[in-house]
């Protein structure tokens, strides 16, 4: 298949062939057939992509902050390395797709093979959507006019929340594709109408579908406007549809508006509000998220939870299915909207023109290549022979955050011959297949296990799929790195171990920490102490949304499992001896309902004990990590994985580092030389089972 991406570093606007995406549960397989660029989104996507570092930091103030207190705690290096990288991953863009239905997803209801759907779909000529961001298009509307139904349910959105009613006056500011479907959809609410904008062609757009208007550009003045188009008793509601940095139009809704007046802001705009503008006249403000209710809910969008319609009588959904029913009706016009169409195979060139043209409108991308040929298994990056026998042939699935930044490049700077990499929709592993030089790019899993040239296989997905990939990789003769945790359960530790001591393969968790230079020097120096060690690990989290991913017990395992693992590993490795003993204790109160906030203590065989604590609650100029260890009459101490210090300890004061570095690297590499040269597994696998375990038993005390 083929998608758009934006460059957000380069600018770069690229139409990229990527292994077609599987039908994945909860979800459509769409082959689309057209899509609608959404000009005032994708716009300033493109514009920012193409400003220099300078203007993008002008316009993420909030961003700048973030990285300076990252260059306080892990240093600037490493801060350097982060925000390049982040730039440097491209966004798929586009969100207004029609297409047919190819193939339904387990558990979907209500769509088959053939059906015609709107979706908010990406840019692609074939789209895995879920369920509940679908709606069936009717008979009687055409696919470029089903285009619109996200834009126009974007507009609907604003005025569910304003509420007009029969006869009332409302403002409508800006006149882009938004403002120009919320017009419609006003007067169809039996509202009149005032759009202002200061492109004229647009307004007399917007006169055609029966709204009145005003142009700054040609000296009138909107707040004059508005009070004349009230007739003089001030606007009942103003709904902003615009995108710009200025807070004027936020100004001037105020001042247009009427005692106890709505304002909705749809589109972006500048926020500094004047206090007395709606003080005086009591004005309702309010922010409208995107197509409606469920919008950024997971349990809704990906999990498929719909909202009883007894208690949300309108979710994005129910609002797409009423923008079409609109369209069906022909009390929506979008065809004078329509003002450019490209191939989908020229859509570079669509968006130079989205960059040069302040005054395209609805801008559509047609899908002409046949169904069939879009459906690719996989693409070759690099055509290029097989190593020599016995070096690791690496096949990674997952290509996120983690595996893209960190573990990638650490396999790739350890000579690992990167062969295939595997993610869900297939675009990720074209992306950073190109950037770390592997051959193939596959969005399926199945076929890399039954690659008999892919000796060795490195998961990196969600948490709970981590211990059924190992069982299957592991039976597929493959040497396995797994990223932590090895599983969320005991039954998930119990099942990899069975299938573990079948078989001579290696298996790997990615406790990186224990590798780390600093540990390593810190394990020596504890190596010459024989009485028992006492330690103390701080890991300062920060706060994740309760609704993100590794939070939901089902899928992440909470951050106790998928996280503090790490520093249980730590104090494993460092202590030397068997974990004889877990206790766990959590902050009380509803603050702490994801179980973020906990203090885990470890007893071992020989005497020594330590404790982690791990906290969500701190704050993010204080270092992520810290590390103590008390022993001999004498305390380590590592600081962020950038300094190591020794309080009266003999012969050792400090040991500093250029960049931070928490072990990825020296992990990776410790591991494929083991795979090279036939020896063990760098962690005992009892280690990692009794670690997982540990990491599993904590949690449960917790709850």
């Amino acid at each position: 298949m083929k998608q758009i991406l934006q460059h957000l570093g380069s600018g770069k606007t690229e139409l990229v062939e990527c292994p077609a995406p599987k039908a994945r549960g909860g979800q459509l397989l769409i082959d689309t057939s057209v899509s609608l660029i959404s000009a005032g989104t994708e716009r300033m996507l493109v514009d920012f992509g193409r400003s220099s570092l300078i203007a993008k930091a002008r316009k993420q103030p909030e961003k700048v902050a973030q990285v300076l207190d990252k260059v306080k705690t892990d240093g600037l290096l490493t801060t350097m390395d982060a925000v390049k990288s982040k730039l440097d991953q491209p966004i798929p863009l586009g969100y207004c797709n029609v297409g047919r239905v190819r193939e339904v997803g387990r558990g979907v209801e209500g769509y088959a093979a053939g059906d015609r759907v709107v979706s908010n779909g990406a840019h692609a000529d074939v789209v895995s959507v879920p369920e509940n961001l679908c709606a069936k298009v009717p008979d009687g509307v055409s696919d470029d006019a089903a285009s619109f139904t996200v834009l126009a349910s974007i507009g609907l959105q604003g005025i569910r929340l304003a509420q007009p009613t029969l006869g009332e006056s409302f403002v409508v500011t800006g006149a882009g594709l938004i403002g120009m479907l919320t017009v419609q959809l006003l007067v169809a609410h039996g509202a009149r109408v005032l759009a202002i904008d200061f492109d004229e062609s647009k307004l007399a757009l917007a006169r055609q579908f029966g709204a009145e208007t005003c142009n700054p550009a040609k000296g009138e003045d909107p707040v004059a406007a508005g009070m004349a188009f009230s007739r003089g008793r001030g606007v009942d509601g103003v709904l902003i549809t615009a995108s710009t940095d200025s807070s004027d139009p936020v100004t001037q809704a105020a001042r247009m508006c009427r005692k106890r007046g709505r304002i909705i802001l749809v589109g972006v705009t500048g926020l500094e509000l004047n206090r007395a503008d709606f003080y005086e006249k009591e004005l309702s403000f309010q922010v409208s998220c995107s197509y409606g209710p469920g919008r950024y809910d997971p349990a809704y969008e990906d999990k498929g939870q719909d909202y009883p319609v007894g208690f949300v009588r309108w979710t994005e959904q129910r609002n797409f299915e009423a923008v079409l029913d609109m369209l069906a009706a022909g009390r929506i016009d979008v065809e004078a909207l329509i003002s450019h169409r490209f191939d989908f195979a020229d859509a570079t060139k669509a968006y130079d023109q989205l960059a040069d043209d302040k005054s395209v409108l609805g801008m559509l991308l047609d899908y002409g290549e046949p169904a069939d040929d879009r459906h690719v298994a996989k693409v070759v990056l690099e055509d290029r022979p097989l190593p020599a026998a016995g070096e690791p042939v690496v096949g990674f699935i997952g290509a996120g955050n983690y595996a893209s930044r960190v573990l990638i490049p650490a396999f790739k700077d350890a000579g690992a011959e990167l062969r295939t990499i595997v993610s869900a929709g297939g675009t990720s592993g074209v992306i950073h297949g190109r950037k770390n030089d592997f051959a193939e790019a596959s969005a399926d899993s199945s076929a890399l296990l039954a690659d008999a040239d892919i000796n060795t296989v490195a998961i990196v997905t969600r948490h709970n799929t981590h211990a059924r990939m190992t069982i299957d990789a592991l039976e597929a003769g493959k040497h396995v790195f797994v990223e932590k945790p090895l599983g969320l359960t005991m039954e998930d530790i119990d099942a990899v171990e069975a299938a573990h001591a079948k078989t001579d393969r290696l298996l790997m968790v990615g406790f990186n920490r224990r590798f780390s230079p600093l540990t390593q020097k810190m394990k020596s120096l504890l190596e010459g102490v024989a009485e028992p060690k006492a330690f103390i690990m701080t890991m300062n989290a920060g706060a994740i949304p309760a609704d993100h991913w590794s939070q939901d017990p089902e899928v992440g395992g909470g951050r106790i499992i998928g996280e503090a693992c790490h520093l249980i590993d730590l104090m494993r490795y460092l202590a030397g001896a068997p974990i004889t003993g877990v206790q766990a204790s959590a902050m009380g109160g509803s603050a702490n309902a994801t179980l973020d906030k906990a203090s885990i203590t470890l007893n071992f065989a020989d005497g020594s004990f330590g404790t982690v604590h791990y906290l969500a609650n701190g704050g993010s100029s204080f270092p992520k990590e810290r590390i103590e260890a008390f022993a001999g009459g004498g305390t380590l101490q590592i600081d962020n994985f950038l300094k190591l210090r020794g309080y009266n300890w003999p012969g050792f004061k400090k040991m500093g580092l250029m960049r931070q570095d928490k072990g990825q690297g020296p992990c990776s590499k410790a591991f494929l030389d083991a795979v090279r040269s036939g020896s063990a597994s760098p962690i005992a696998p009892e280690e990692l089972f009794e670690v997982s375990r540990a990491s599993i038993e904590a949690a449960a005390l917790l709850k």
